[in-house]
């Protein structure tokens, strides 16, 4: 069972999102974000949350700016809007009674959670999977339009077959991210999960991450798959370790 919702986004455009309802006894609420152009609809997104829904934790997923059913345009976005958007998730879920205390995060999404934890109230514990431990190794996607970006203001970026926009403020504003201080003051429980044969986002972004953490840390190979998590079971399989670790940070 899934809800279809919209919410106002930290710059004004309304997000869509799914809130995928929990199934039987209701263990806690969450919040997912997804990777960097990908989607509420994208394979990582759709199976975790729906498979953390089947085990009684209802998972909101959502479009960033621009995105999916999104409204915006995806090159107004940043780091720094992914973060804030996703306090706004929070506080909707706050608003309608189901306040989450789960965040989670696919690749550059597991960054963004990592930094939105400490402001979204009641959130008692963070699972990241394939995420990167600095925002800016994104620009690798990228780069082979960036110079043209700084020179001229914006330039068309193709990715997945779609045209994208890329702005200079948006490369400013992620070149400008800092991760390590906030994973530093996180002070929540932190589940990292990543595969040691990830070609998008290398497995020592884990280790960086793990060190720079304090306890309770955890570290969890996800040996086989993807950094997409595409094949059958991956998603699934990384959902099943949230929902058991998460187990004891529910419901408190």
């Amino acid at each position: 069972m899934a809800e279809r919702v919209r919410f106002a986004s930290s710059t004004g455009p309304m997000l869509a999102g799914i809130i995928d309802l929990p199934e039987g006894t209701v263990r806690g609420w969450g919040v997912f974000a997804h990777g960097f152009t990908l989607g509420k609809d994208s394979p990582a997104a759709a199976r975790i949350c729906k498979q953390l829904a089947g085990e009684g934790i209802g998972m909101l997923r959502f479009d960033n700016l621009g995105l999916g059913d999104s409204e915006g345009d995806w090159g107004d976005g940043s780091f720094t809007v992914k973060v804030a958007d996703t306090v706004r998730a929070c506080e909707f879920m706050m608003g309608r009674g189901t306040a989450p205390e789960l965040l989670v995060g696919h690749s550059w999404g597991g960054a963004a959670v990592i930094a939105a934890a400490r402001s979204c109230h009641g959130v008692g514990a963070v699972a990241t999977v394939g995420a990167p431990s600095d925002p800016s190794r994104v620009e690798h996607q990228y780069d082979a339009v960036v110079d043209r970006v700084l020179a001229e203001g914006d330039a068309q970026w193709m990715v997945g077959g779609r045209a994208l926009t890329l702005k200079r403020a948006f490369v400013h504003d992620v070149r400008q991210a800092k991760l390590f201080d906030r994973i530093e003051r996180l002070r929540l429980p932190l589940l990292i999960m990543h595969s040691p044969t990830d070609d998008t986002v290398g497995i020592s972004n884990a280790s960086e991450i793990f060190n720079a953490a304090r306890h309770p840390r955890s570290f969890v190979s996800l040996e086989g798959s993807d950094h997409l998590l595409t094949a059958p079971g991956q998603a699934k399989r990384a959902a099943r370790i949230i929902s058991a670790w998460a187990d004891q940070y529910l419901g408190r």
